[in-house]
């Protein structure tokens, strides 16, 4: 059986959504992010959903997520940065205060 190829008009279309996606997720907040990401999740698992708008919807997940996943690396090296940075030689032996943390 051949595979079918996907026109280079669609190809590009795809890309272009990417692009554009990734353009406006960067301009919302992490959590209005992660807040479409779960609706997107929501919306897929629908059984009513056509096929291409849950491509769609697909799509705009991945680029979110992957978003995301480098907005928490860069959060996540700021952080070791916070915590393994330059300290009084007295205090390198102590253990930091989480505290901050701590869910209440």
């Amino acid at each position: 059986m051949a595979k079918l190829k996907k026109p280079d008009n669609e190809k590009n279309s795809a890309q272009m959504n990417s692009h554009l996606s990734a353009q406006l997720s960067s301009q919302l907040s992490f959590e209005d992010r992660l807040e479409r990401l779960e609706l997107l999740g929501e919306e897929i698992k629908k059984s009513d959903i056509p096929l291409d708008k849950a491509v769609k919807a697909f799509e705009e997940g991945i680029v979110l997520a992957r978003t995301l996943q480098k907005d928490l690396e860069k959060l996540e090296g700021r952080v070791e940065i916070l915590m393994n940075g330059a300290e009084p030689q007295s205090s390198q032996n102590e253990k930091p205060e989480l505290s901050l943390f701590d869910d209440d």
